[in-house]
């Protein structure tokens, strides 16, 4: 369904300066090589600004600091602001709440299936398919869309929306204002394991502990987080997980980190605030990534990475060694020509030796 509005608001919405119409429709928003002529696209640098001329875009939010070549304002429309990258944000979030399907009813839906002592809050809403075990609860204004799995003695707090087939083991908690994907399983056991002393096979490691994940998390989809060993997993309030990421056993995440898609982090292992992890990224047991360290994608981390700095490369290295060490491959591949021709006249040299 298409969602109508026109450059004048979306100007007034976002603050910004208007070079153009205010009255040019708009419906949708598009990369500028595929927007339409009812499409808004954004321009933050000048390999975009170039474009312009050759763009069907009605319209484009842009940088106040970049020069558009070729703008025409009688026929379309740029909207300046500060940053467009904050300021496309939230012309998504418009269109978003335009297209968002109505919230669902509160209430418990009559194919789920509710313990009688657990506690699910008025105003939350629980869906087809769902199962609430005994002792779990569900806070005011939360959503389980269908076919969520409440372990015993779980909870989730306020305003959180958990979807289809997500799965959050026993005494598990989940703080408030979190979204969690479907397919996200929380809780199950870490990977532990010891071989039997008689040689018959492996003893599989009880897991005491839990998860907790603070608020204003969201966790992408099928993503799974282990419960610790002796206490619990524990992910940080804001921070934010993409899809297929495995979180060990006994792990601390903390605030505001990014761990993108594929991530996976041994037992143990602590993420400090502020940290970003490419995708990809493997980080070994019992390790530690400093507060606001960068780890570059598909890097394997075999050190401690301190605060603030950037690795990558497998082992990961700091940002700088790794770059000195991919350079000195590239001047030896570059070589091996002539290397090899220099071993083969040496080799040659010594069998004429007398």
């Amino acid at each position: 369904m298409a969602v109508e509005t026109t450059t004048g608001t979306i100007a007034d919405v976002l603050g910004a300066e208007l070079l153009g119409r205010a009255d040019l429709p708009i419906d949708a928003v598009a990369p500028i090589e595929r927007a339409g002529p009812r499409s808004l696209t954004f321009i933050r640098t000048d390999e975009y600004a170039r474009l312009w001329p050759g763009s069907a875009a009605a319209a484009a939010i842009v940088s106040r600091t970049l020069r558009v070549p070729g703008h025409n304002p009688h026929a379309r429309t740029l909207l300046l602001v500060d940053d467009a990258d904050i300021a496309v944000i939230r012309t998504l979030e418009l269109f978003a709440a335009r297209v968002a399907p109505p919230p669902p009813p509160s209430g418990v839906h009559p194919s789920a299936v509710v313990d009688p002592t657990a506690a699910v809050a008025p105003s939350a809403s629980v869906g087809p398919g769902c199962i609430v075990e005994a002792g779990a609860s569900v806070g005011e204004g939360s959503v389980l869309v269908a076919r969520v799995f409440l372990g015993r003695g779980a909870s989730v707090g306020k305003r959180c929306t958990l979807h289809p087939g997500v799965t959050v083991y026993h005494n598990c908690r989940i703080g408030d204002l979190c979204t969690i994907h479907a397919g996200t399983v929380i809780g199950a056991d870490g990977f532990g394991y010891r071989p039997a002393p008689d040689g018959s096979g492996f003893l599989k490691i009880p897991h005491l502990g839990a998860v907790l994940v603070e608020s204003a998390v969201e966790i992408g989809a099928n993503s799974t987080i282990d419960r610790g060993k002796l206490d619990d997993t524990v992910i940080g309030a804001g921070t934010k997980i993409d899809n297929l990421v495995q979180v060990g056993h006994s792990c601390r995440v903390g605030r505001c980190c990014i761990l993108c898609g594929q991530v996976g982090l041994a037992g143990s292992v602590v993420v400090e605030d502020g940290a970003m992890l490419g995708g990809q990224v493997g980080v070994g047991d019992n390790l530690r990534v400093g507060a606001r360290a960068k780890v570059g994608a598909q890097s394997g981390v075999m050190d401690d990475v301190p605060a603030g700095e950037s690795w990558f490369a497998t082992p990961a290295l700091n940002a700088h060694d790794a770059m000195k060490n991919i350079a000195l491959l590239r001047r030896l591949s570059g070589r091996l020509d002539e290397i090899k021709a220099r071993i083969k006249a040496l080799e040659s040299e010594r069998a004429n030796l007398p």
